[in-house]
């Protein structure tokens, strides 16, 4: 091991190289290109090989980082991308738009030491990319057939978890989802330059080669009640996501011109995967030529920036009410929007929305940090006296996602939920008030990352597994019992 691994202190740091900005500003292309095999081994040589891995401890699905790294280094390929996959159903999309600045890179003990952090996410993405070309991905394949059916309602990174890990122990899955594409977030929500489309389409196909059942187009509460929905499936997973966006509460919010951010960034990736869109056609939901407002500071703000420079607007800016240590996002994901040339107004919030019919500017006030809240940030406070404003023929909310009313919509009074409308579950079980109903990600633990919803799908999957074997268990022994 020592011979090569520890290189840390003789081999930068590297990252793959980005492609031009003005270039790649202009199409939705992933920005970073691949690493060749040499660089690959070379960046994982750098791993230090702590006994006590922090970038494994801080990955919500505890991938075993430093063994892969060191099977790359080592050119032994498949078996790192046999390690990768034990732990994360979608390794390659996790290399791509995990905030590894934020996990396990941000953990890495050789970035706290100062030589900067091994390129866990591009060196990853390498692996499994590698995978895909060489024909190691494979669909599971149970070792036997079970009879118990399970319902997922929800495409996205949590139901196709979940259901992949159930049909590897050999149930009959069936995937329901309101959309006429599997993937949720992962393809209507993230744009093309961070995670293209084909990434995520050729995983769901292998999915479905697996054995599990798509429905899509299909809304419960509209095609089936909750309860008629269990009466098909030995057990439901609810993994419907977050979707329901967060309202501005001010004058001139209702204006055209101003749209939530789902419904921009849906409206871009349909136009990414080649859909008729007639609201992007029209005009209505098409940067071009405008000037853009983005009002919020999460990675979700900073797909709306990256996607307004893209489809050629006049002029894009951000306005968060912090400072830019303090935003929520990813921040490499603020270096690439400032590189493509997105303007950053920090320490402002927005007042109100002028306009006639269509909004034409954002008043704004200056803000600055106080005293420490309850979380142990700083809260933001109005300086007063220090308005102003911004041209802005186009304004995207991107100030979050809240859970829907799941039991209106699925016509499941008896579905509980808690104070901030998520499925309230038992722990560690994820089961919800409704016997034999779970329910995982972030209908669960709120608007969160896609790796977060990746395990909550595997633990969801563990707990139904248990669910049932307990189940016919119990039916075994009553009739036994019976018999006797």
């Amino acid at each position: 091991m020592a011979n090569r691994m520890l290189k840390f202190t003789n081999v930068q740091r590297d990252m793959p190289r980005k492609r031009d900005v003005g270039v790649r500003a202009r199409d939705f292309q992933e920005i970073y290109e691949e690493f060749a095999a040499e660089k690959a081994a070379e960046q994982a040589s750098r791993c230090s090989q702590c006994g006590v891995p922090f970038c494994q401890v801080h990955c919500p699905v505890h991938n075993n980082i430093p063994d892969w790294l060191l099977l790359t280094a080592e050119g032994r390929l498949e078996e790192a991308y046999e390690a990768s996959q034990a732990t994360n159903n979608f390794p390659e999309i996790c290399g791509r738009i995990c905030p590894q600045d934020r996990l396990c890179e941000g953990s890495c003990v050789i970035e706290q030491a100062g030589h900067g952090t091994v390129t866990i996410g591009s060196i990853e993405k390498y692996i499994t990319d590698t995978a895909w070309e060489r024909g190691w991905v494979r669909p599971v394949s149970p070792a036997r057939e079970r009879a118990q059916s399970i319902g997922i309602v929800g495409a996205g990174p949590a139901g196709l978890a979940a259901a992949e890990q159930l049909r590897a122990k050999g149930y009959q899955v069936v995937i329901y989802d309101r959309h006429d594409r599997p993937g949720g977030l992962l393809i209507y929500g993230i744009p093309g330059f961070k995670l293209e489309k084909e990434v995520v389409q050729r995983r769901t196909r292998l999915i479905a080669d697996a054995g599990v059942k798509f429905e899509l187009g299909f809304e419960v509460g509209r095609d089936a009640s909750l309860a008629e929905l269990r009466q098909r499936h030995d057990a439901l997973l609810l993994a419907t996501g977050v979707y329901k966006a967060r309202d501005l509460t001010l004058p001139g919010a209702g204006l055209d011109g101003v749209f939530p951010a789902m419904t921009y960034l849906t409206a871009a990736n349909r136009r990414d995967l080649g859909d008729h869109v007639p609201a992007f056609e029209q005009g209505a939901l098409n940067a071009a030529g405008r000037d853009v407002v983005v009002i919020g500071g999460g990675d979700t703000a900073m797909d709306c920036v990256r996607t307004a420079i893209r489809q050629g607007a006049r002029s894009v800016k951000c306005v968060y009410r912090r400072d830019r240590a303090n935003m929520p996002g990813s921040q490499r994901e603020v270096a690439n929007a400032e590189e493509e040339g997105v303007d950053f107004v920090w320490l402002a919030a927005p007042e109100a929305l002028d306009g006639q019919d269509r909004v034409a500017e954002v008043r704004a006030t200056q803000m600055r940090l106080g005293v420490a809240d309850a979380t142990g940030r700083q809260a933001p406070e109005v300086i007063e006296g220090a308005g102003f404003r911004l041209q802005a023929d186009m304004v995207i909310k991107a100030l979050g996602f809240d859970p829907e009313n799941l039991p209106a919509l699925f016509q499941a009074p008896e579905l509980a939920v808690t104070a901030w409308g998520t499925l309230k579950v038992g722990h560690p079980s994820l089961m919800t008030s409704v016997p034999g109903v779970f329910a995982a990600g972030d209908i669960v633990r709120g608007a969160s990352l896609v790796v977060w919803a990746i395990r909550d799908g595997r633990d969801a999957a563990e707990s139904i597994h248990r669910y049932l074997q307990n189940s016919a268990a119990s039916r075994t022994l009553e009739a036994v019992a019976a018999a006797e």
